[in-house]
């Protein structure tokens, strides 16, 4: 097991990576705020079950071939791209209704809810890079076998995530509201939060391997 040093140093720096806003505190506030405070949890589960893939590739090694073929990376680093894009220009182009003002839009089932939190995550390039690059550097052999100590971290990681993402949600809920209250609000909220995804998909598409 690591020592109490390293895991303290550990909660630090990915607590400073998790409070910066990414595709997925987007997507999670965003969902709250058009559904409700149930919509954005379910979107904080289905991020951090894509946290899980890349949890498992990591401890398995997998990941660390992947981010060595150069074809696979820029696979799902342009999936990635385009999927934050897609989300960006849905947005952009939220219907209006008849009187000119912004369309409610249908809710989204909690199946899709869930998908598109996985999606966001998985297709995250950055996500693929935080992984091998991040949580190796807590790894000590001395301290045991690197699979153990890898999955203790990636569990770290997505208990902290939970924490961080979820209370994004909770304080989206609080704000809904007041963000749903007009019209005006709800297009600055959809002209905004898909202007954030298409640079979010610009940063991804910066992300390179080295």
């Amino acid at each position: 097991m690591p020592t109490l040093s390293t895991v303290l140093l550990f909660v630090a720096a990915t607590m400073a990576l998790l409070i910066v806003p990414g595709p997925a505190v987007v997507y999670i506030v965003t969902r709250t705020v058009a559904q409700g405070r149930a919509a954005g949890l379910l979107s904080v589960l289905g991020v951090h079950v894509g946290s899980i893939v890349y949890v498992l590739l990591t401890s398995l090694g997998m990941s660390a071939l992947l981010l060595a073929s150069p074809t696979v990376f820029q696979i799902v680093k342009w999936l990635g791209v385009a999927y934050l894009v897609w989300l960006g220009i849905q947005k952009l182009r939220a219907r209006r209704a008849d009187d000119g003002t912004v369309a409610e839009p249908p809710p989204m089932s909690n199946a899709r809810i869930f998908a598109q939190g996985v999606l966001v995550n998985v297709l995250n390039p950055k996500t693929l890079v935080f992984f091998v690059a991040f949580l190796p550097q807590f790894v000590d052999p001395a301290r045991g076998p690197a699979v153990w100590q890898l999955l203790f971290f990636g569990i770290g990681f997505i208990v902290l995530g939970i924490l961080s993402d979820g209370s994004y949600a909770m304080l989206a809920s609080v704000l809904s509201g007041r963000l749903r209250s007009t019209a005006k609000a709800r297009r600055r909220l959809d002209l905004s939060s898909g202007a954030i995804y298409i640079i979010l998909g610009a940063i991804a598409a910066a992300v390179s391997q080295a």
